[in-house]
């Protein structure tokens, strides 16, 4: 949940995430220079070790000027004009990875590889739908089956029946009357933009490319709403995601170092994006 740091000369819409040590500003207006020593003091208060910001194009040298490092961009996450991903550290520790020179590898050779025209047919027996609130139960222990750790709380069933509860957009592939493979857009109403995330397929199933067919259905619900902003954090070692975005056109724009835990540790996480109006 989003909490608000206001101040005379600005205001910034953050979240104290605990979990990860970070603090994320999601929006601002007003004086930036104000708001940097803000937020710097903030996150130190709070003992984390990293510091997140969606930036304006025009922003940018002011948070560079200011110690921060450019790791990405969302294009056209500000209803159309892009966002700029500016990262500052507390730790050396947190800003090291011993992973981007094989990440950067990876990346490379999946983008050798030609985009996907069309999709196969689901297999037999699979079937693809909307999750609804009495999925909650099976959802919750698909995410407990395939990661041991989570950024957001999906292990908690409390958690995964308030989010159906309130309509979230997210879908599910069943397979024998159990549910497999699930994802989810998380939609930014303000900004008409959308996340996809939450994306996991139990071991057994990974080889039918089930998460592409998710992600594709979860691209056009987005576009009956009037949402073209798409964009997605894969997992930067796990070369089946990064392939799946970019066979779906999605296009890589940088890396988000130690961003958050998954399994066992703090993990890199890729940015990809597409405008789903140009599909």
């Amino acid at each position: 949940m989003n909490d608000w740091i206001k101040e005379t000369q600005f205001a910034a819409s953050v979240v104290f995430d605990d979990f990860n040590e970070r603090l994320r500003v999601e929006d601002y207006r007003g004086s930036v220079l104000p708001l940097i020593h803000s937020i710097k003091t903030a996150a130190q208060q709070k003992k984390y070790s990293k510091l997140i910001v969606k930036a304006r194009n025009e922003h940018v040298p002011l948070f560079i000027e200011k110690g921060f490092r450019y790791e990405g961009w969302i294009q056209g996450y500000f209803h159309g004009s892009d966002a700029h991903i500016l990262t500052y550290y507390f730790q050396q520790e947190r800003r090291m990875s011993g992973h981007e020179w094989a990440e950067d590898q990876m990346v490379a050779d999946i983008q050798t590889k030609s985009p996907l025209s069309s999709l196969s047919p689901l297999p037999d027996l699979y079937k693809l739908r909307n999750a609804q609130e009495a999925d909650a139960v099976a959802l919750v222990e698909l995410y407990r089956t395939v990661f041991k750790i989570y950024p957001s709380p999906l292990h908690e069933l409390g958690y995964m029946e308030s989010i159906l509860k309130k309509g979230a957009l997210f879908c599910l592939i069943e397979h024998d009357k159990q549910i497999v493979s699930a994802a989810s857009a998380e939609v930014n109403r303000m900004y008409y933009n959308a996340e996809l995330t939450d994306c996991a397929t139990l071991p057994e199933h990974r080889e039918h490319g089930l998460m592409k067919h998710l992600l594709r259905f979860l691209e056009m619900e987005l576009k009956k709403q009037g949402i073209f902003c798409a964009y997605s954090l894969a997992r930067a070692q796990s070369y089946g995601m990064n392939a799946a975005f970019h066979q779906l056109g999605y296009r890589y724009s940088g890396r988000l170092i130690n961003n958050c835990y998954i399994f066992n540790d703090l993990e890199d996480m890729n940015i990809w994006v597409k405008d789903l109006s140009a599909t």
